[in-house]
């Protein structure tokens, strides 16, 4: 989570929202992402979609079996969907997000029965080192 949020702080230092993101697999770095939606003007650049692509191509496989993905914020409908898409093993994230969240702070996608893959989800982990790097981008701007 450390390495996520050493992701979340290079996207503040571009003046995104400081989201960060790291995939693992067998105790291996495969992908970061932090946030570049302003950088790439690219609706789909959050952290998450990106650290999903580059841990693909990495291990050369769009099924991220045995991947974790260590996110500072609950990730959003979009990527918590592309985790179901990719069959990611399990997802580690800090804060929650009560205005996109999808691990069921305003809807459920990572649970939904319907899907026919479930990610195994931890919340919580360095949850305030997180959204303090969220509060203090957003005290700048006002």
């Amino acid at each position: 989570m450390r390495a996520a949020l050493e992701q979340a702080s290079r996207a503040a230092q571009l003046g995104e929202v400081p989201v960060g993101a790291v995939a693992v697999r067998d105790g291996m770095i495969v992908g970061t992402g932090f946030n570049r939606k302003e950088s790439d003007q690219d609706p789909t650049a959050h952290a998450e979609m990106l650290a999903l692509r580059r841990a693909a191509r990495y291990v050369a496989n769009w099924r991220l079996i045995g991947v974790t993905l260590y996110c500072t914020l609950e990730p959003c409908p979009m990527c918590a969907g592309a985790m179901i898409q990719a069959r990611l093993e399990r997802l580690v994230y800090g804060a929650p997000d009560t205005r996109f969240g999808a691990d069921g702070s305003v809807v459920d996608v990572l649970r939904e029965p319907a899907f026919n893959h479930n990610v195994e989800v931890k919340r919580g982990v360095l949850a305030s080192e997180a959204g303090e790097l969220l509060q203090q981008f957003f005290r700048t701007l006002r």
